[in-house]
């Protein structure tokens, strides 16, 4: 693993994406005991590294993570800036009361954000798509992951004693 290919403008969105999300992580009331923040944090971490070793590299390659298909410091980091949003789904699933009738309209609400940052992670160079992969075909994993996401916490919830 290198530092960086290039230091540019898709470092510098990682970096300052970085500080503003644990930023905001950190000022938010706490909602979860210590150990369930973990969990989704890891969530949120695990995801988007196991959609990079399958759909973003190997025989599919549809995405190139920052300057090069080689690792670099700032696509850790990256990966990093996904940890929050695990959590953030929950927090505000929590917080809104979402429930079975709820559960559609959140997720696809969560989907257009994610698609949203998606662009903007395009356009400031942090992805670059390859092998006729578009923007659009990240809907499906985004409804998927968040799914996933949702489910598991509700199967945390009746598991965990302390909720």
């Amino acid at each position: 693993m290198m530092l960086w290919e290039e230091f540019d403008r898709n470092e510098i969105f990682v970096i300052a994406m970085l500080i503003i999300i644990y930023a905001i992580f950190f000022w938010m009331p706490k909602l979860f005991p210590r150990h369930i923040t973990l969990l989704f944090l890891l969530i949120g971490f695990s995801i988007p590294i196991l959609f990079d070793f399958t759909i973003g590299g190997g025989m599919l390659n549809f995405y190139q993570v920052n300057d090069s298909n080689a690792y670099e410091l700032t696509d850790v980091l990256t990966y990093f800036n996904f940890a929050p949003f695990a959590y953030f789904y929950i927090y505000f699933y929590v917080k809104f009361n979402i429930n079975k009738v709820t559960f559609i309209p959140y997720t696809f609400g969560w989907t257009v954000i994610g698609m949203v940052l998606e662009a903007v992670n395009k356009f400031m160079n942090v992805i670059h798509y390859q092998n006729g992969y578009e923007l659009y075909y990240s809907v499906i994993i985004f409804i998927v992951v968040l799914t996933f996401t949702g489910l598991f916490y509700e199967l945390v919830k009746k598991k965990d004693p302390t909720f």
